[in-house]
């Protein structure tokens, strides 16, 4: 019987040693998966970053494009008719002062 005991004995040992290496490589295991899901996340994150970054940079290309031909049109037009151009200006001046009194 002591036998059978001390058998008993080392074979749930040997089971429980078995069980804390699965219990270790399963652990290590979830921590590679949570590294490399946060990795990949933080490539995602960093992908978007740049891509809105990439947008950003090429709308305001465009709207400093914009602004500048506008000003362009603007100016030239000036140049093509000053005397209309004196007389709008002339309007809004007197617009703005009429509106400056109302308020008073």
């Amino acid at each position: 019987m002591p036998k059978s005991s001390e058998d008993a004995d080392d074979t749930i040992a040997a089971e429980l040693a078995a069980l804390r290496q699965d219990l270790a490589r399963l652990s290590d295991a979830m921590g590679t998966l949570l590294q490399t899901q946060a990795q990949g996340a933080g490539q995602r994150v960093s992908d978007a970053v740049d891509d809105a970054k990439a947008k950003f940079t090429s709308t305001a290309a465009d709207v400093k494009s914009r602004v500048t031909s506008a000003g362009d049109e603007i100016e030239a037009s000036i140049e093509r008719n000053p005397l209309t151009a004196m007389l709008i200006s002339f309007g809004v001046g007197m617009v703005l002062g009429m509106m400056s009194r109302w308020r008073h």
